[in-house]
Formats: structure tokens, sequence, C-alpha cells
């Protein structure tokens, strides 16, 4: 008796496997065949002039269970009008695929360049400028999240990470402007940024959240100046347990060898230059920081990941 011609999808099937994993054995563990099996179909698809549906060099979506949980930091963006924001759907469509427990946003998301103390006196000149920086955060903000909503509209399963955005120096911008011109009172307020409506647990400037063991805060203060502190073992040695900040313009890394915390600053997350900085200060590393396997006690495994990464497989 004749057998059945093998069905189109099962030989497609097999020839994506082999194309993402390259081993006749373990694309036969994953179908519970045989090897010889597995051979089979793949020399059908070719027959048939199937082409592998994926890249063997694309992303694999994370599916083997968790040891602890995922943070994502999402470090300074300091958006504004006229600055490339293209970068924040990539990350919105990594954070889609690999679905940590918990986003971070450690604040300067806006940069809200219309109430810089260094360029005072145009904001009552061009009133305006305040409008269009509101504007250009809500829609980075959009851009980012755009990808969540996306597959929230069809998921059965909706995915729904707990976030936390702490304010920056820059969003701290519009507080300060209001303190020195009351006119400005009930005219200028950070709802005017939106981002609980976006879904964020806003947190106050210089406020320390803990987040399964690890403070997270824009920076952490030193002295009784209360200035930035200096460096990742400086701030690690200041608050004796895993900590993270923003603020500055590059990375930094500290792990205590007995406790095993680490202090983290994560970078910048732009792809502007900066003209205040010069061409030194503009090559620092541009990234998002994963946390793998955050234990609950401060623990975790760090992974930077690269805007340039994420371009090449995200956008």
């Amino acid at each position: 008796m004749p057998t059945s011609p093998l069905p189109d999808e099962l030989a497609q099937q097999a020839m994506d496997l082999y194309e993402q994993h390259g081993s006749y054995v373990k694309v036969a563990k994953l179908l519970n065949l045989n090897e010889s099996s597995v051979r089979k179909r793949i020399y059908v698809a070719e027959k048939r002039g199937m082409k592998p549906t994926v890249r063997r060099d694309a992303p694999r979506i994370y599916t083997a269970n968790r040891l602890g949980r995922m943070h994502i930091v999402i470090p300074d963006c300091q958006v504004k009008a006229g600055v490339p924001t293209q970068h924040l759907g990539w990350i919105g469509n990594y954070i889609v695929e690999k679905k940590p427990d918990v986003l971070i946003c450690i604040g300067d998301f806006a940069d809200m360049p219309s109430l810089s103390s260094y360029d005072k006196g145009k904001i009552q000149s061009e009133g305006r400028r305040y409008v269009k920086d509101i504007a250009a955060v809500h829609t980075a903000m959009d851009i980012l999240l755009k990808p969540l909503q996306d597959y929230n509209r069809t998921a059965k399963e909706k995915y729904k990470p707990a976030m936390h955005l702490t304010l920056g120096n820059h969003e701290y911008r519009i507080i300060r402007e209001v303190e020195e011109n009351p006119r400005y009172e009930g005219r200028f307020n950070y709802s005017d940024l939106s981002y609980e409506d976006f879904g964020w647990k806003v947190h106050d400037f210089l406020k320390v959240v803990e987040l399964d063991g690890i403070e997270y805060s824009h920076y952490f203060t030193s002295g009784v100046m209360g200035r930035p502190v200096s460096s990742a073992a400086a701030m690690l040695r200041e608050r004796q347990k895993s900590c993270t900040m923003g603020h500055v313009q590059y990375t930094d890394l500290a792990i205590h060898k007995k406790t095993q915390n680490i202090g983290l600053f994560a970078g910048i997350c732009y792809l502007h230059d900066e003209e205040y900085l010069n061409p030194q200060g503009n090559v620092s590393r541009r990234q998002i920081v994963v946390k793998h396997e955050v234990n609950g006690k401060g623990h975790y495994d760090p992974m930077l990941v690269s805007l340039k990464f994420l371009e090449k497989n995200y956008a």
C-alpha cells in the first residue's frame, strides 16, 4: 500500500528547524523522530523547491524556564524634537520577544531643553518650545510601547510586565521651573509627560526604588552636598547592596568580591550626539541592560545589548 505524501508543512518545519539549529540530531529530538526521518523530510523539502522561512542568525525566542526573573533597564533616552527615535521601536520589539518580568526606565527619558538652566530666557520668548518638548516625548513613548500594544491586541495571553520609571533631573526641570517662576504653576506639571497614562509607575526624582532586591534611582548621591556618586564601586560602597543608576554618559560596573552585589551605571540609550559633549564624550556605549537570573536578593547576570544589535535584529 503506497504511503501518503509528506505534507508541505511538515517538510517546511523540518527545513526551518535545521536552518535554526544546524543539527539533524537536535531537530530529531525536537520532533521526536529518528535522524533518518529528519533527513528525508529535508530532502523532500529541497526536491519541492522549498526555502527556509527563518534565518540562521535570527534572534532565538527565549522559551526555556527562567532561572529567577528578568529585568530590562532602559537608560537615559533624552528625547527632544529633531532627534532620531526609531531605536525605541527596536527596543519595544525586543521586549515583546523576550518578555521580561520588569521594565525599568531609569529617567531622563525626556530631555526638556526648553527648561534648561543653560538656556534661560528662551522659554519666555519661545513659549511654544515647551509644548514641542512634551509632544516629542509622547511620540517617542508611543514608538517604544507600540510593539507591546500590537502584541496584546491579538495575543490570547496578554503580556503585562511591571513598568517602573524613576524620574531624572531633566524631567525635574519642570518642577524647578515652577519653583523659580510661580507664574507657571498649574501650567507646567509632571502630568504633562503622561507617563502614568502610558502605564508606568512613576517614582519621584532621586527616590530609591527596590525591585527584587535591586535598588534603582536616576542617580545615587554621596556626601552632604548630595552630588552623584563618582563610580559604580563608590555607589556599591555607599548603598551596600545591588544598585543601578543612569544619569552619566558612560557604563560602569562593579561586583563586590564577597557579597556578589552589583553596582551598575547603565549608560545611554540614544542615537544622537550631544553638542555639549566633546567627540570623545559622544563615543559612549549606547544600549539597554538585561538582567538575567534575578533571584530576589540582588544577585543577577548582567547583559549589555547594544543599539547596533537591536537595529540589526529588531528594526
